[in-house]
C-alpha cells in the first residue's frame, strides 16, 4: 500500500540538528488511483548537510554547487567593508581561466596591461605582437620606428600592415 508524506522539509542548519519525523497515513482509494504517490524532497542549502542525508535519503535536490570548491559560508560580510562603501558589485571568487590574461593573445587586448590606462611598451608573458605573430617584444616594438608595433590594434592600417608580414613569411617559408 502506498503511503504519502505529510510534510516537505527544507533543511537549514538548524534542521540537520534535530531530526523531523514526518507521519505517513493510509492513502483513500480515490489517491491510491492517481497512482502518483507523493513523497517529500529535501531542499539542501550547505555543503555539510550532503553527508547526512546521502545516506539516509534516495533524492534530494542541492541549492549549491557540489563542485565549487569555494566555501560561500566564508563570503564577505559588511563588516569587512570598514568605510561602509556601499559597492555594487564585489568579485569574491573566480574560477577557471580568462582568455585574455592566461592564454596567447595581442598586446592591444592584455588584461594585465590595459591598453588604454597603461604603456603600449609594456607587455605580459603572454602578450603577442598583432603585425609579427611572434612574442612580445617584436624586433620592431620599440617606439624608435615610425609605426613601432608597440602601438598595433585592429585598425586598418595595422590590419594592411599584418597581412603584408603574413605575406612575407609565407613566401619566405
Amino acid at each position: 500500500m502506498l503511503s504519502k508524506r505529510a510534510k516537505i522539509a527544507e533543511t537549514t542548519p538548524e534542521t540537520t540538528k534535530k531530526a523531523t519525523k514526518t507521519k505517513r497515513r493510509k492513502l483513500t482509494e480515490e489517491e491510491e488511483e492517481d497512482e502518483t504517490p507523493l513523497t517529500g524532497i529535501l531542499c539542501l542549502k550547505q555543503r555539510q548537510d550532503m553527508k547526512v542525508f546521502e545516506e539516509k535519503e534516495d533524492c534530494f535536490i542541492l541549492d549549491f554547487d557540489p563542485n565549487d570548491s569555494f566555501d560561500h559560508s566564508k563570503e564577505l560580510s559588511s563588516s569587512d567593508n570598514p568605510e561602509g562603501d556601499d559597492d555594487d558589485v564585489a568579485i569574491v571568487h573566480e574560477k577557471g581561466q580568462v582568455a585574455c590574461r592566461d592564454f596567447p593573445h595581442p598586446r592591444h587586448l592584455c588584461s594585465k596591461y590595459p591598453f588604454e590606462t597603461t604603456n603600449h611598451l609594456l607587455h605580459c608573458d603572454k602578450c603577442y605582437c598583432y603585425v609579427c605573430d611572434v612574442a612580445a617584444p617584436c624586433p620592431f616594438w620599440n617606439p624608435v620606428y615610425y609605426g613601432s608595433h608597440c602601438e598595433a590594434k585592429e585598425e586598418k592600417k595595422w590590419q594592411h600592415l599584418r597581412k603584408l608580414f603574413q605575406q612575407k613569411r609565407r613566401d619566405y617559408f
